[in-house]
């Protein structure tokens, strides 16, 4: 089941700032006449009992507002649900995206509101899953509007010109390579097992729209078999592993800690 915590957190934020807006503006001058006109019941100076649905509202909506702005516009956190990032990213890996290097957007609507700047080749990005928008997927960039990519034979290529990728260790089956994006040099792995034909093709990028692949080549589900991103599906940059936490009875460890290259 995916959970859209942005809706239930600006829901939330909503209904409780309305709760605290229309005690403060309506309900609670009406509760202190009420309590005048009963000849002060409680003692000088002592407010009239506070409804428990506005008690919560009051102690909730502060820190639900903060949680909506941090989510919304600075920082969300992620886990990593699958090894197609291997050896980037780890199932497991708890991440930090930031939400703003890609423009500032709206909580839901995700509308850009205010430009600051575009995914580049060799950025790690989150975004919605184009066949399915309630799921979140991260790949690295690897090309942007009017790029041509091209994949053959586990090679490749943008605008006509190989990315060269380094060999610096095989352990069969797995193959691991030093590959350069832009100016992020980052590491992929390639098995001998996989078929050279899978996901071969050749695709020009449309304006708005980004080609995606995961580092881990031969196991990833990306755009060489569904398709590009738009712009507008566009979570943030991850840039951080901050803990590290696959199975549900183990410990929490931090020794993955660092920056996503």
């Amino acid at each position: 089941m995916n959970i859209d915590f942005p809706l239930i957190i600006t829901v939330a934020t909503l209904v409780t700032g309305l709760v605290w807006l229309l005690d403060a503006l309506i309900w609670a001058p009406r509760r202190r006449a009420a309590q005048a006109a009963e000849g002060g019941g409680t003692a000088a100076g002592e407010e009239p009992e506070v409804p428990t649905l506005v008690e919560y509202s009051r102690s909730f909506f502060p820190v639900l507002a903060i949680v909506l702005v941090l989510r919304s516009f600075l920082v969300e956190p992620f886990q990593i649900p699958s090894g197609s990032m291997l050896p980037t990213l780890e199932d497991g890996d708890f991440i930090l995206v930031n939400k703003f290097s890609y423009g500032i957007r709206l909580p839901v609507l995700n509308n850009k509101v205010i430009e600051i700047g575009d995914p580049q080749r060799g950025d790690v990005i989150v975004f919605r899953y184009p066949e399915d928008t309630r799921i979140n997927y991260i790949k690295r960039v690897v090309g942007v509007s009017g790029d041509v990519v091209r994949y053959e034979n586990k090679v490749l290529y943008i605008n006509g010109e190989r990315v060269e990728d380094q060999l610096l260790e095989r352990n069969p089956p797995f193959a691991y390579y030093q590959e350069t994006l832009g100016d992020v040099p980052h590491r992929i792995v390639k098995t001998d097992v996989a078929p050279a034909s899978l996901g071969q093709g050749e695709w020009v990028i449309p304006e708005g729209q980004y080609f995606v692949m995961g580092d881990n080549r031969d196991n990833s589900n990306d755009s060489r078999f569904w398709g590009f991103v738009p712009d507008e599906n566009v979570v943030g940059k991850a840039f951080a592993i901050w803990m590290h936490w696959k199975p549900i009875f183990s410990i929490p460890t931090f020794s993955r800690v660092g920056v996503i290259e």
